[in-house]
């Protein structure tokens, strides 16, 4: 099996992913959504968060084989950098969403030098835009950011075309496409509900894929 089917089946087995075509969820935007995702989970199952964090660590080493240290995402990406660099033998830090408003007012936590090597930890990525603004923090501070290892990605256009334009790469253990597939493998999804969540990542802001 597939790392990217492997961690997919994962995922499911656990709620940490949810598809919905019937009942669609909201999001904050207020747009109407058929997934949703909430990686969190895989930190209390702990045989799918191992395969989690080996997963991110294969990819990191396959992917940026120089990196020097791991920094998450504030918050969700916090946790996996912190198993992910202990078994990598890695340091670690992460990047608030905002500086502190006391004390050294730091908006990156834990030791990070000019010049250093970096690899952000994302749990999931959307449009991009909180990924982004962690390696535009991290850049500032001098580091040198080879890129994004993050678990799960729908791959949606914006976000796609946001990381172009900044420059990012980012490498994601599971996306989309290979989830639906497994959700309709298993029975989990309808085998004609796929195309109709391939079409909402295609176009969020469009509901005609909630018509059959």
């Amino acid at each position: 099996m597939d790392r990217k089917r492997e961690i997919a089946e994962g995922l499911l087995s656990i709620g940490a992913v949810f598809l919905r075509p019937e009942e669609p969820f909201t999001w904050a935007s207020g747009i109407k959504s058929p997934i949703y995702c909430d990686n969190r989970l895989t930190l209390t199952a702990p045989e799918v968060r191992i395969k989690v964090e080996e997963g991110l660590k294969a990819v990191i080493e396959e992917n940026y084989p120089d990196v020097e240290v791991l920094m998450g995402t504030s918050t969700a990406g916090i946790a996996h950098a912190a198993i992910t660099g202990h078994l990598m033998g890695l340091p670690m830090g992460y990047v608030r969403g905002s500086a502190k408003d006391h004390g050294r007012t730091n908006q990156i936590e834990g030791k990070l030098e000019p010049g250093q090597k970096v690899v952000v930890v994302e749990d999931l990525i959307s449009t991009a835009g909180s990924s982004i603004e962690t390696v535009k923090v991290l850049r500032e501070a001098g580091a040198e950011v080879l890129g994004i290892a993050s678990i799960f990605t729908y791959g949606m256009k914006k976000g796609l075309d946001r990381m172009a334009e900044a420059e990012v790469k980012n490498v994601s253990l599971c996306d989309l496409d290979a989830l639906v597939e497994a959700a309709a493998e298993t029975g989990y999804i309808k085998a004609e509900d796929k195309e109709r969540i391939l079409k909402f990542r295609d176009n969020p802001s469009d509901e005609s894929w909630m018509n059959k």
